[in-house]
């Protein structure tokens, strides 16, 4: 129905101006008629819009209009001599008050920003005895309060201003009070609370009908009380054009197909909804919930908070935004980044709700629940909020987990030589860390290609291990040096085991690509010093062949009467003693020779006993009373020994209790038969590895 009103309206701007004229006047009447009753507004005039913030805009000029007498006639000069000021709430949307001084060309000076309360009620409502302040000082420096902009229900979490008490000082001091916010679809329903309740009485407000039913293309409506019809004219409030009436036309067909009963029942709905996840997030431990005391309010907003370690009780439980800045500054950061996290998590896994991700400036990152604003276009059900909790639950592990081994991942790396510990408070994850090469500059911060490729080996090295954790470089964006970037933990992780393979792993890499280099360059050097020996060599040729033999012809018939029994010779390059050698031998001998043996290469990896299925960075049997400190690996490695050391008592009973076997085996040597004979003369031998089993059984 409300894409079919835009229809009809071009259909019926092609009607007789006479008709035309009182089909829309009927129309917007009509709109206006329900509008008012449905939410409560007596004796108002309605003004149509597409855009949210043009309704602001034309009672801003009405205002101007009402108060300067001569602003018609003498324009700007009126103003510059009182110039006029507009109070705007510093929770209010962004970007308002520089789109009002736009339209209506006012320099941005004219603007007056409120701040919100600081020691007593909400954060995010005005605060009120410094609003009185700020409207006496202005009227002393011979400007003019203009008007007010309140909120019912804020942009960001949601919050009422105190409407009733703002309404008192407006009309003590002759201001013009504008209030809009999510909070006045909530005059429709049976209970309304006093401070929304209280917009009723305001001079003008904005409500935004298309979000809270669902309706696309539906326009916004100002409502707005005055009696003089030329102001309006002027202001652009009222239009004469059938045109601009049609507005209304696809907002009428809504609320006729919908009915009162439809309009209350999606917006009971989605009060329903908000109330159902606060009750539900109250009982989930590390949830912070910001609108407590907004009952009322149809959004919730949320965060992920761990307690500051080592705090006693009263101070855990005193809410994030009245804690000290200097207190939970080092706290709050890692909790942005998981919320962060969290919020994307949860709006990939559970569309439906319309959850959005928002930073305030002083509770830090959180997440947003406001279904009169998404419910009714996304069809939000309650089962899609059951679904939200759960979802919540699932990954709260992995948050509390992460959070605690930040510190520790931070004290082991540094304590561990080579590793650089990075702080990051942006990473939702264990940490960052970069190894620092020998060549390493930490003052510079040039692009450093060594180190860049110490580190992508060492990325893939760590993503073969196949762990739970995931590894990933740096982005580029955040600095020119190479780190690697180790996200969420969602089981106990063995810091110490992560960071020293990550440190072993990245020396190896270095060593290697030293080594690489190193023979690289050996084996240049070997080439050239093989030439010149070849070239000396082929110099004592020549004197020792004469250089008679070095002609064509007569070398040829004097090589036929007397050969040159000359040997080949060449240079061999060892690579694992870097020298040259001879070739000589091998031309002799028609066998390659042999060069030393390189000694094994030491591996630097700690061998780590796993249970069968145990992945890397996981610590076995964390507080099981089945393995502690003392009986752990070494118990293990207690238990091979006896089973080596009896399977070797077993077999060599079984060959010395077998002798009827021994015609059927080959002859003993000498060297054995000695053995046996000892072993006979002297059987207490064996009561040491007797006694020494039954010791370690």
């Amino acid at each position: 129905m409300a894409l079919l009103g835009h229809s009809l309206g071009a259909y019926i701007s092609t009607l007789d101006k006479e008709k035309l004229r009182k089909l829309t006047t009927r129309i917007l009447s009509d709109t206006t008629l329900w509008l008012r009753r449905i939410f409560r507004y007596e004796n108002g005039c309605a003004y149509f819009h597409e855009e949210e913030r043009e309704g602001l805009a034309k009672i801003c000029r009405l205002a101007i209009h009402s108060r300067y007498e001569d602003f018609v006639v003498d324009g700007f000069d009126v103003l510059y001599n009182k110039k006029p000021v507009i109070y705007l709430s510093a929770a209010a949307r962004p970007g308002l008050g520089q789109y009002l001084c736009n339209q209506l060309g006012l320099p941005v000076s004219c603007l007056c920003r409120v701040p919100c309360n600081t020691m007593f009620g909400s954060q995010h409502q005005m605060d009120i005895a410094f609003l009185e302040k700020l409207i006496k000082d202005d009227i002393e420096k011979g400007r003019l309060p203009l008007l007010l902009v309140a909120s019912a229900g804020t942009a960001a979490v949601g919050h009422t201003d105190k409407i009733g008490r703002l309404k008192e000082l407006c009309e003590q001091y002759g201001i013009w009070l504008h209030v809009e916010g999510v909070n006045l679809a909530t005059l429709a329903l049976g209970y309304v609370s006093s401070s929304v309740l209280a917009a009723t009485k305001c001079d003008s407000m904005t409500l935004t009908p298309g979000p809270w039913l669902g309706l696309p293309a539906i326009p916004a409506v100002t409502l707005y009380k005055h009696d003089d019809p030329a102001l309006t004219l002027v202001a652009g409030l009222t239009s004469n054009k059938p045109a601009d009436k049609l507005r209304a036309l696809p907002l009428w067909l809504s609320l006729q197909y919908l009915g009162l009963d439809g309009i209350v029942e999606r917006i009971k709905h989605a009060c329903q909804l908000s109330q159902r996840l606060q009750e539900s997030l109250k009982k989930v431990d590390h949830i912070k919930i910001l609108v407590e005391d907004e009952l009322s309010s149809p959004v919730v907003v949320f965060r992920f908070f761990q307690e500051l370690p080592g705090s006693d009780p009263a101070f855990k439980a005193v809410p994030v935004s009245n804690v000290a800045p200097a207190a939970i500054g080092r706290e709050r950061d890692p909790c942005d980044a998981l919320n962060r996290w969290l919020g994307e998590q949860l709006k990939q896994l559970v569309p439906m709700c319309g959850l959005t991700v928002m930073d305030l400036e002083v509770d830090g990152t959180c997440v947003r629940f406001s279904p009169l604003m998404t419910a009714a276009g996304l069809g939000t059900r309650g089962e899609d909020v059951d679904q939200l909790i759960t979802c919540i639950q699932s990954k709260l592990p992995v948050l509390t987990c992460t959070l605690q081994l930040r510190e520790e991942f931070r004290q082991e790396v540094e304590g561990t030589a080579s590793l650089l510990y990075v702080d990051d408070p942006t990473w939702p994850g264990i940490g960052v860390v970069r190894y620092e090469h020998a060549n390493d500059d930490n003052s510079s911060l040039k692009s450093d290609p060594e180190g860049e490729k110490i580190h992508t080996g060492l990325l893939k090295k760590l993503n073969e291990l196949e762990s739970d954790l995931i590894f990933k470089m740096g982005p580029e964006y955040k600095s020119m040096k190479s780190c690697i970037y180790i996200g969420m933990a969602s089981d106990d992780v063995d810091v110490s085991e992560l960071v020293e393979t990550i440190a072993v792993t990245a020396r190896e890499i270095e060593e290697n690509s030293r080594l690489l280099e190193n023979m690289t360059e050996v084996v240049r050097k070997g080439i050239q010093e093989a030439q010149v020996q070849l070239q000396k060599a082929n110099e004592e040729r020549l004197l020792e062949e004469g250089v008679l033999r070095q002609i064509p012809v007569v070398g040829s018939v004097l090589n036929w009467f007397s050969p040159v029994q000359a040997s080949q010779k060449g240079r061999s390059f060892n690579l694992t003693a870097g020298s040259l050698e001879s070739t000589e031998y091998t031309y002799v001998h028609k066998v390659q020779g042999t060069g030393v043996t390189p000694p094994p290469t030491p591996s630097g990896t700690r061998s780590k006993q796993r249970l069968p299925g145990q992945k890397p960075f996981k610590r076995s049997l964390r507080g099981s009373d089945a393995v502690s400190e003392t009986s752990s690996v070494s118990h293990i490695e207690d238990l091979e020994k006896v089973e080596q050391l009896s399977s070797g008592l077993e077999h060599s009973n079984l060959e010395a209790h077998c002798p009827e076997q021994a015609p059927r085996a080959s002859a003993p040597t000498a060297t054995q038969t000695e053995a046996l004979q000892n072993k006979a003369q002297h059987p207490e031998d064996d009561h040491p590895q007797v006694e020494g089993l039954e010791r370690l059984r």
